[in-house]
Parts: structure tokens; C-alpha cells; sequence
């Protein structure tokens, strides 16, 4: 291998090693936000707080799957399984913005009124739409898993978790509804149950996609 390509390849392999370690410290932090006992000891502006950085890192984790570690748009000639690839890492990407706008319209909502009822975030609706749109598009790329672009750039374990993750926080954004009649969540448990249980499984699989464990040595 030249020089160049060894230096292209570690530059790949520190990207993917970015990639996973966003997700996974995202993760961390929603789940930690989504904690009932972690809000009461710390108050609605810090909670909120947690649930924004955690937002950031989710967006600049998507932005390099999606920009810097391979994938290239979509065009004539490309494979089915690279355009479902290429399209689920661009919805996910434009769901973390999303959760980037609401966490950060919660955190300013607290800093503002931290003692109102039901202060801080919620599981945005719209982006939880678009991580379960992203999720159905990453299982169809892995049926095709031979055709992607590189063969460790979807694991089947970790579409399924990112799946499962979706369904979650869907769950949670339902469960966030306030109902009009009586300003009520519909469910304040499976809001923050859902975001919880969501937020693990976005860890599982940023754990399972690591570089450590899909990237042959060789390449790093």
C-alpha cells in the first residue's frame, strides 16, 4: 500500500472512530436526560442541557457518516443498496437537526421558566418520523449487504438496534403528546421510557459499528 493510501485509509479509520464515538456519547447522554432521578437532582435547565449536547453529537456523528467516511449520493449506476445506504444516513442526518431545534427550543423554555410544569425536552415528533424512515431504509440496504459500498457499512445487528432505537423514540413522542383537554402528557412515563430505551439501543449499535470491531486491522 503507498503512502497515500495508508494515510487516506487512517484518515477514514479516525473519521469512523468519530462516527462511532458521537453516537455513542449521544446515546449516553439521552439516556442519562431521560432518567427521572437525574432531572430531579439537577433541575430542568441542566437536564435540557444534557438532552441539547447530546443532540450536537448525534448531528456531528450523522454528518460524518454521511459526508467524510465513504458514501457518495446517489446516481445513475448505483447500487440499490448503496442509494437505500446513502438516503438513510441523510434522513438520519436531517433527524438530528431536527432533535438539534427541539432540544434547543426546551433548553431556552427552562432557562426562561425552570419551575413550569412539565419544563424540558420531549421526543420531537418530526425527527423521531425521520429516524424511523432512516431505520427502514438501513434494513433495506443491509438485505442487499453485499452490494454496499464497503460490507462492514451496515451490520444487520446494529440496523436492527437502530430500528428498534426508532420504534422507541416514536413510542416516546407519542407518549410526549400533551392532550388539549387537560394540557396533559399522554403518557410521562413512555415519554421518558421510550427515549430512555431508544438511547440504548443508538449506543448497542454505535458499539457494534465501532472500528474497533468492523475494521480490519490492516485498514486502520
Amino acid at each position: 500500500m503507498s503512502a497515500d493510501r495508508e494515510g487516506a485509509s487512517h484518515r477514514r479509520y479516525i473519521r469512523l472512530r468519530a462516527e462511532a464515538w458521537g453516537f455513542a456519547v449521544g446515546s449516553l447522554l439521552f439516556a442519562l436526560g431521560a432518567l427521572p432521578w437525574y432531572a430531579d437532582a439537577v433541575g430542568a435547565v441542566a437536564t435540557s442541557a444534557t438532552f441539547f449536547v447530546g443532540s450536537l453529537c448525534f448531528t456531528g456523528a450523522g454528518a460524518i457518516q454521511l459526508l467524510l467516511s465513504g458514501r457518495r449520493p446517489p446516481r445513475a449506476g448505483t447500487a440499490r443498496a448503496d442509494a437505500y445506504d446513502w438516503w438513510s444516513a441523510a434522513v438520519q442526518s436531517f433527524g438530528t437537526v431536527l432533535f438539534n431545534v427541539s432540544t434547543l427550543a426546551a433548553l431556552v423554555a427552562a432557562v426562561r421558566t425552570p419551575d413550569a410544569v412539565g419544563a424540558g425536552w420531549r421526543s420531537d415528533a418530526w425527527g423521531s418520523v425521520a429516524f424511523l424512515v432512516s431505520g427502514a431504509l438501513a434494513l433495506a440496504a443491509v438485505r442487499r449487504r453485499h452490494e454496499l459500498w464497503r460490507l462492514d457499512a451496515r451490520t444487520p445487528e446494529a440496523a436492527w438496534l437502530t430500528m428498534l432505537g426508532s420504534v422507541a423514540f416514536g413510542a416516546s413522542a407519542a407518549g410526549a403528546y400533551v392532550m388539549p383537554e387537560t394540557s396533559t402528557f399522554v403518557s410521562l412515563f413512555w415519554a421518558n421510557l421510550g427515549t430512555f430505551l431508544g438511547a440504548l439501543c443508538f449506543l448497542a449499535a454505535a458499539v457494534l459499528v465501532r472500528p474497533a470491531a468492523t475494521v480490519p486491522a490492516s485498514s486502520r
